[in-house]
């Protein structure tokens, strides 16, 4: 995670964040092969108790597929062990920019 701007918090939860990361790597932006942590869209992670909060961004404002991926963040995020709860937010600020991404999300897209 440390390529990552991702910002990870885990306020004496139980629940084990490698395993969210893990979960977070399943969902992908439908119109990129590449999953959500590494196009850089994840800006941060909250653990707490038996909830995880996601603050994330979107490639686009008016990306058509919004509730769809938010709906799958949620769907991945509630099958770790431990995660009751999960809220799932959406932020602007700032834009995203390819320079979020991770090399090999790069190189996997064509652009490093």
């Amino acid at each position: 995670m440390d390529e990552l701007a991702t910002v990870i918090t885990n306020n004496s939860s139980t629940i084990n964040q490698d395993l969210v990361i893990e979960a977070l790597r399943e969902c992908y932006d439908p119109e990129i092969p590449v999953n959500i942590v590494d196009l850089g869209l994840v800006y941060n992670v909250d653990i707490h108790d038996d909830t995880v909060d996601v603050v994330m961004t979107l490639t686009a404002v008016g990306c058509p597929v919004a509730p769809e991926v938010m709906s799958e963040v949620e769907m991945r995020l509630r099958e770790v062990p431990g995660v009751n709860n999960v809220h799932v937010e959406i932020t602007f600020d700032p834009p995203w920019t390819p320079d979020r991404m991770s090399e090999d999300a790069k190189w996997e897209l064509g652009i490093a």
